[in-house]
């Protein structure tokens, strides 16, 4: 009978014995990470307190801020951690729109203009270097005047020498005068007559007359 009774007794004490061995080992355990936890949180503060003094100078400096991972990092050790609102495109105003558009259209506006206006301008200078404005008759409108005004033939350098003398401001070769009465005479807006080897020019349905001697005539090519 007193072997059973001792028997628990025995298994008690040794339990008690074990838990009351584990309950100082936590507390030694608690202690230890206790410890570990002030001295982290020390140098936390003190890594805080750098980073405060460091940004700080930056800024007086003038110097640009440095990326935002280390103060990420910080705030997350802290449980501070802030996420970012995002950013937020802010729309142009309807002013500022029409702004644009109007400095749009007066661009390309402006472009056309003056091209067309370089162009005219070139033309009147090339009509001013020439000599003729673009009221003037042409060369063969001269010489189908002159040719209807004649009543006898005339040569190449006769007429070209009349033109001349007509309008002085224009520059007349009798090389461009005779093409000119070719010219006429294909269309038959002009007679053609040959004397030896010269050549005479009249307006058409004239009276063919004898050319009057006079200076040597402009010879046949």
């Amino acid at each position: 009978m007193s072997d059973d009774t001792t028997a628990p007794s025995d298994l008690a004490a040794q339990y008690a014995a074990r838990i009351a061995d584990d309950l100082q080992s936590n507390v030694k355990e608690q202690e230890r990470v206790s410890a570990e936890i002030e001295v982290l949180q020390s140098q936390l503060a003190k890594l805080r307190h750098d980073h405060t003094v460091l940004v700080t100078m930056q800024q007086a400096l003038g110097l640009p801020p440095s990326s935002g991972e280390t103060a990420t990092a910080v705030g997350t050790a802290a449980g501070t951690a802030a996420v970012p609102a995002p950013r937020k495109k802010t729309p142009a105003s309807g002013k500022a729109k029409q702004t644009r558009a109007k400095k749009t259209a007066a661009a390309s506006r402006g472009t056309k203009p003056g091209r067309q206006a370089t162009g005219k301008s070139a033309a009147a200078g090339k009509g001013a270097a020439s000599g003729k404005t673009a009221d003037e008759p042409t060369l063969v409108a001269l010489v189908r005047g002159h040719l209807t005004e004649m009543k006898e033939p005339r040569s190449a350098a006769e007429v070209a020498a009349a033109l001349e003398q007509a309008h002085p401001e224009r520059s007349i070769k009798t090389t461009v005068v005779r093409t000119a009465l070719e010219g006429l005479v294909a269309k038959s807006q002009a007679q053609r007559s040959k004397q030896g080897n010269s050549v005479f020019y009249s307006a058409p349905d004239a009276p063919v007359e004898e050319p009057q001697p006079q200076a040597p005539a402009d010879q046949a090519d």
